[in-house]
């Protein structure tokens, strides 16, 4: 009999503790910081760190903000494209994407709950770690609603834009763009920016400026959406990148 009191008190004690460990998110960390500050490292990078640490790699972690205004909308537009195209109407969760997601996952019997809008990723990019076990993923219910209430959308994509991890050690569009094409986060075309979005769900695994089929065809979706959408019209990018002096040379052959 006590053995059976003893497991009781034993499991009753661990649900008290995970609904305790739960509850705490509703309060900490502090989201509302977020407004106008962001933290120095984030969950996804210290995680990255204790990799590092236990296969004994020397590493460090690329990353440097910039504010939204120094960011090409292009890769804006191709992100939210990419990540989670009903980003400014939906608060917080896209319950459509959250429904296939499980009904795959169903299919294939694993827990895998898919479907994240980046509000969802900024979440977990912030303040938790990339497992997906359901307790971590109700910890990120809890954090995308505060962060949906607290935050403004231009607020949300820009620290996302900041802290989204590229590549190995790498975080931020702004390390992103210097790391593979040379240029700041300003300075990036259209093609280039939806070749950075589309590395986004495995950006470890896919180098943007690879030559990887899977890069190829998800980029060239993203673009031509971008370019039935009007936000790229392919005649003007062509004329601003033609060379300055053509236009001179056919001035100086008129009469």
């Amino acid at each position: 009999m006590w053995i059976k009191r003893f497991i009781i008190m034993i499991v009753a004690g661990v649900v008290s503790f995970m609904f305790f460990d739960i509850g705490l998110y509703f309060f900490y960390p502090d989201v509302d910081g977020l407004k106008k500050g962001h933290p120095r490292k984030t969950a996804f990078m210290k995680y990255r760190e204790q990799e590092w640490r236990k296969r004994g790699k020397k590493r460090k972690i690329q990353q440097q903000w910039v504010r939204l205004s120094q960011v090409s909308p292009y890769v804006i537009k191709a992100v939210i494209i990419a990540e989670d195209d009903k980003f400014w109407s939906h608060d917080g969760f896209d319950f459509e994407a959250i429904q296939k997601a499980l009904e795959q996952d169903i299919k294939k019997k694993k827990f895998k709950m898919g479907g994240s809008t980046i509000s969802q990723q900024l979440a977990k990019n912030l303040y938790l770690s990339p497992s997906k076990n359901p307790v971590r993923k109700i910890k990120e219910a809890i954090l995308t609603w505060r962060i949906e209430r607290n935050l403004s959308k231009r607020r949300i994509i820009e620290l996302y834009l900041n802290a989204a991890e590229w590549g190995e050690g790498l975080f931020g569009i702004e390390a992103a763009g210097r790391h593979y094409y040379g240029k700041p986060a300003a300075d990036l075309t259209p093609q280039e920016a939806a070749k950075l979005a589309a590395v986004l769900p495995n950006p470890r695994r896919y180098n943007p400026a690879g030559s990887s089929r899977y890069v190829e065809r998800r980029s060239d979706a993203i673009y031509g959406i971008m370019v039935r959408r009007g936000i790229v019209i392919p005649e003007y990018e062509e004329l601003m990148s033609a060379p300055e002096d053509s236009e001179q040379n056919g001035d100086q052959g008129m009469p």
